[in-house]
């Protein structure tokens, strides 16, 4: 078990250390076990209250600045959602996404957000990414953390093996083979009747694992923090917005829940706190229509790309892992995201948002 830093900076990380800490002694002492992963909460850490299933809880009224990092894909970076970032614009990365505003609700002293569109796992941690519009390869997203790092918000996996994308493309591609039955599960089902989504679904918790450790390491008095994705498809009936046959939405939801159970146990394993945005997001799915926070399988240049967040989805995101962070507190509505520290932006021409948005569909086709 890695030793205990010597010093924490702020009261802020060392409740919320001290709340993961508690909860995950009391799990295990529950299970007959005690394995702690990542890094330890310092001796002198204030007591938390906390108790077995509750969320760990950031004191948002302490004075202490708070150093606050974003990692993660495009559920994080929100593509094409208003403003876009320019460094780079290969990111696809909004000023408004739901990192943006969880730092305002917070008080970050200081946000920096590496988000990037399309990243997998390794290219948190080991490799520069290709990006969706060909330009300079962001280095490993990890590269921006260090030991004056108070809280990183971890949010991955949806890219590793195509899992999302190329269920996506294929459901929607071959529904009208079977529009009453699950095309799109048997097309992914192989030749041994194993269910590949499935499988990759839970193949993806070893690679988030090694993400929490390079993490710990590069920000080792850091609270970690791994979202969950929210729910794309509606827990009954079908619609024209998603265009996939009315067997596959059962389907796509055990697939996004096994996707969402393997980050669970990933911070669970190593640490750190996971947020479930599932059951927030009941009723707010790519069919809800006016109160849908996912848009559905029409990119609509601009609010969002297919089959990812609207504005109002990032907001309620932020929300709802704010809420969770703080025991329960409520962040206003009326919050304006926070500008990150590295932000650059200028509105985009007609003409470039036409590229990003060709870009984005060259890359999509590519990813099915």
């Amino acid at each position: 078990m890695p030793s205990a830093p010597a010093t924490i900076r702020s009261p802020r990380v060392r409740r919320l250390r001290a709340a993961l800490a508690s909860t995950a002694v009391l799990a295990a002492t529950a299970a007959g076990t005690l394995t702690v992963a990542g890094p330890a909460p310092a001796a002198s850490a204030p007591a938390a209250s906390a108790a077995a299933g509750t969320r760990a809880v950031v004191d948002v009224d302490a004075e202490e600045p708070l150093d606050y990092v974003a990692l993660g894909d495009s559920y994080s970076a929100g593509p094409l959602v208003p403003l876009l970032r320019l460094d780079p614009l290969g990111c696809i990365r909004s000023t408004a996404n739901y990192p943006a505003y969880l730092a305002r609700h917070l008080g970050a002293a200081s946000y920096l957000d590496v988000t990037c569109s399309g990243a997998e796992t390794a290219d948190l941690t080991t490799r520069r990414q290709e990006t969706i519009i060909p330009g300079p390869a962001p280095a490993p997203q990890v590269d921006v953390l260090t030991d004056e790092t108070d809280l990183v918000t971890i949010g991955i996996g949806g890219n590793d093996y195509g899992l999302f994308g190329s269920m996506i493309e294929v459901c929607g591609e071959v529904a009208a083979l079977a529009p009453n039955g699950a095309p799109c599960r048997r097309h992914f089902t192989n030749a041994k009747g194993v269910d590949t989504k499935v499988r990759d679904a839970d193949r993806i918790r070893k690679d988030v694992e090694k993400v929490l450790r390079t993490v710990a390491r590069r920000a080792p008095t850091a609270a970690l923090v791994v979202v969950g994705y929210p729910r794309l498809l509606p827990a009954k009936g079908a619609c024209s917005a998603v265009g996939f046959a009315k067997g596959d939405y059962a389907w796509g939801n055990k697939v996004e829940r096994r996707l969402n159970r393997s980050l669970r146990l990933a911070a669970a394993s190593n640490g750190a706190t996971y947020v479930d945005l599932y059951p927030a997001s009941r009723g707010h799915d790519a069919c809800a229509g006016g109160q849908a926070w996912i848009n559905g399988k029409t990119l609509n240049p601009l609010r969002a790309a297919n089959f990812h967040p609207f504005g109002r989805g990032m907001r309620a995101m932020a929300q709802e892992v704010y809420r969770q962070l703080t025991d329960g507190r409520t962040a206003s509505r009326r919050a304006t995201p926070l500008r990150a520290d590295d932000a650059v932006t200028r509105p985009l021409t007609p003409q470039r948002r036409a590229e990003v948005v060709d870009a984005w569909r060259r890359w999509s086709a590519a990813h099915d």
